[in-house]
């Protein structure tokens, strides 16, 4: 049965993940609701207001010259209105509609902030995509294009936006005023346009000097100290809305509850990095996106407080600093991360045009703060916001240990990464199911591979696509079957109770992590275990081998008979001839043919499945909103319950390069 979040049985099984204290929380939220909406307060009134939270002097010369290039190509595009989010074009955007969801032609109803069921798609339409230019992260954009360029064009576009969103969304009025970390990540959009548009005649009379934006940033920040996630939800929310409510507090500081707002705000952005994060520096949703978006946002928070003189605790810099080495060890050659848990495209700043790498660009931004390590990949690429942060950061080269060589398996997150020749990286997953109760942005992927040659994907992990209004898609994606895998009896590992939650959670325990074998010419070993399936046990063993270039994943299945799919999604570029049990398969990269041979166990039927919609399977999203067919290969069978276990063996051999 699918669960809609929203639903009454949603609610029910939410309320069911939530302690005591938490929900203690929020009945006082609902009480603050009801004061809050039969007593609105006014923003106090502000006198003599001025922005000193500016750019030093040459910051800008600094950027780059292609990485000018690429932000002003899209800078151009934004001002002929033409902008994409999530795989929907949009050519509205000279003169937007703030509340319109151009995918299903919906607009968000004009009521009070707490009656918007921004959950419901037929009532509101695809929240993501109506939230997401509210952001404002593209007129951090066309912002950053007039601090480069001094084109007034780009200021005269920021500040009729803005003059636009404020007109139409009053507070505590409309879908904008529905979720923190909307706020949060506005806020700080805000603090990086004022601060581009500095050299801009217009900036004070658009900011400080103009009571319609005094009144907008007041009520933002007044609504994230009324308002914050607690409990089951404190993951990457709680932090957008501290790096945010912080970040204005520090650059806005012009309120009578600035000082009070800036300092509880740090304390709970020193409470919830730490909390966020494991001691070796991967978050802990095991969401490989939100690492990246919970390390933007706590750079740009210390950026700044570095900027306003204000002093921040030692281990808010040494969390983000071990974020930036962990980042480090887990990229392949391509600097690209793994693809685990959900992923929204959701950026803390964007300061950059298309083209510009999100991993490199947070490595180099690492390097200039925190100092690049002996083992660190090299970032070849540039972008805009590396060196204009590093221009408020302080260099951070405290006498902290850092690791000495590249680390490959990092126990408390469960995730190791076996490296071989040719640039063969596999990611194997042994750890928790995600992050707190409701495990909110976690895959039921226990015990997944994902393999990669030179930064292809080879056995992939297909991705995420969406989150609200299509819940086949949803189930799918974040399924067992979606993902290297296997699955009994047609079951996930872990139960889900909606779209952001899952009521029981698979535990995994990783029994083997020889990571150096396969560098050195030998083997490299991994093996875990998970409880998932209730009365049978699944262990996985994988082996990586440098003189053979070969793969080797063994499952061994132990307990009753039950009904066997065994899943591996082939990426978006690699075909697949199938053949009884063995499967050959070719890429290009980089103009050159690659080919490997995937022998798959015996005992099982194998098809293979591209593009199939009625149930969903053999897809792969790139990015959240998009989705390209793509070749899984499942086999389907049964384990021998007369038997204490049964193993499946599938080996997968790579061709040199060339071969």
């Amino acid at each position: 049965m699918t669960v809609r979040s929203g639903s009454p049985g949603w609610y029910l099984r939410r309320l069911s993940r939530m302690g005591p204290r938490e929900i203690g929380g929020r009945v006082a939220d609902t009480l603050r609701r009801r004061r809050w909406r039969a007593a609105p307060q006014a923003c106090p009134e502000v006198t003599g207001a001025r922005f000193t939270a500016v750019l030093p002097a040459g910051a800008a010369d600094a950027v780059p010259p292609d990485a000018v290039k690429r932000l002003i190509a899209d800078a151009d595009r934004l001002m002929a209105g033409h902008a994409e989010f999530f795989g929907v074009t949009r050519d509205d955007l000279a003169d937007p509609d703030w509340c319109l969801d151009p995918k299903t032609g919906r607009r968000a109803p004009w009521v009070h902030a707490f009656d918007v069921p921004y959950r419901d798609e037929d009532a509101v339409g695809d929240i993501k995509q109506i939230w997401e230019p509210s952001r404002h992260q593209y007129l951090t954009v066309l912002a950053a294009a007039y601090a480069l360029t001094g084109d007034e064009r780009y200021a005269e576009r920021v500040a009729a936006h803005l003059r636009s969103w404020w007109a139409a969304n009053a507070p505590l009025r409309g879908v904008h005023w529905t979720s923190g970390i909307e706020l949060g990540i506005r806020l700080l959009s805000w603090v990086w346009i004022r601060r581009l548009l500095d050299g801009w005649p217009g900036a004070a009379a658009l900011f400080e000097d103009n009571p319609v934006a005094l009144n907008q940033i007041w009520h933002h920040q007044r609504w994230l100290a009324g308002f914050p996630s607690r409990g089951s939800s404190a993951n990457n929310h709680v932090v957008a809305e501290a790096a945010g409510q912080f970040a204005a507090a520090c650059a806005f500081g012009w309120f009578p509850s600035s000082a009070r707002w800036r300092d509880r705000a740090l304390r709970s952005l020193e409470r919830q990095l730490r909390a966020n994060t494991f001691a070796s520096g991967l978050n802990r949703e095991l969401a490989t996106e939100y690492h990246g978006l919970v390390l933007e946002l706590g750079l740009a928070a210390v950026a700044e407080a570095d900027a306003a003189g204000v002093p921040v605790p030692a281990g808010v810099r040494l969390v983000l600093l071990r974020m930036t080495d962990a980042l480090a060890a887990v990229v392949d050659d391509r600097l690209r991360p793994p693809r685990q848990g959900d992923a929204d495209d959701g950026h803390g700043l964007v300061l950059d045009g298309t083209g510009t790498g999100r991993w490199g660009s947070l490595l180099a931004t690492g390097e200039a703060v925190f100092g690049r390590l002996p083992w660190w990949p090299e970032v070849t690429g540039t972008d805009v916001r590396t060196p204009l942060l590093a221009a408020l950061l302080r260099p951070y080269r405290a006498d902290v240990s850092r690791p000495e060589s590249r680390p490959a398996h990092f126990a408390d997150a469960g995730l190791t990464v076996l490296r071989g020749p040719d640039g063969i990286w596999c990611r194997c997953d042994g750890g928790p199911h995600g992050f707190l109760s409701i495990a909110a942005h976690a895959h039921a992927d226990a015990l997944s591979v994902e393999v990669r040659q030179d930064g292809v994907d080879v056995l992939a992990d297909p991705g995420t696509y969406c989150y609200h209004g299509q819940p086949e898609w949803r189930n799918y994606f974040r399924s067992t079957l979606g993902h290297n895998t296997l699955e009994l009896d047609g079951a996930d590992q872990s139960v889900s109770g909606g779209p952001f939650l899952w009521t029981r959670h698979a535990r995994s325990q990783v029994l083997a992590a020889d990571t150096s074998g396969a560098l050195t010419g030998g083997t490299s070993r991994w093996c875990a275990e998970h409880d998932g399936y209730q009365g049978s046990a699944h262990r996985r063993q994988v082996e990586l081998t440098a003189a053979t270039r070969e793969l080797r994943i063994t499952d061994e299945v132990s307990g009753p008979r039950r009904a066997v799919r065994l899943a591996f999604h082939l990426g978006p570029a690699v075909t697949a001839e199938l053949t009884g049990g063995r499967a050959r398969l070719g890429w290009t990269h980089d103009g050159e043919e690659r080919s490997a041979v995937l022998d798959l166990p015996g005992g099982l039927t194998w098809r293979a499945h591209r593009g199939e919609s009625e149930p969903p399977l053999g897809w792969y999203s790139a990015g959240f909103g998009r989705k390209e067919p793509s070749t899984t290969l499942v086999g389907t069978g049964f384990t021998d319950g007369s038997a204490p276990s049964v193993r499946f063996t599938t080996v997968l051999a790579f061709r040199g390069r060339g071969a």
